[in-house]
């Protein structure tokens, strides 16, 4: 089963972790450590699903998948 890709860095303007899933704009959330961003963007996923269902939007389905890029040494 396919899921959607999350970005997580590091904002040094923020000074905190952010989680991000590009396919669900504007589905984005923070924490002190990467886990605790993970957890608050996956609790934003399920907020941002039902609101889309709730409101007959269209879902869309996971497709972002960033390039690999392999680091010869």
């Amino acid at each position: 089963m396919k899921d959607y890709h999350i970005n997580i860095f590091y904002s040094q303007e923020d000074e905190e972790y952010i989680a991000d899933i590009p396919d669900l704009e504007p589905c984005s959330a923070s924490g002190a450590t990467p886990q605790e961003a993970l957890e608050e963007v996956l609790i934003a996923k399920e907020l941002w699903l039902e609101v889309a269902r709730e409101e007959g939007l269209p879902i869309p389905e996971p497709r972002y998948r960033p390039a690999i890029y392999q680091v010869s040494a």
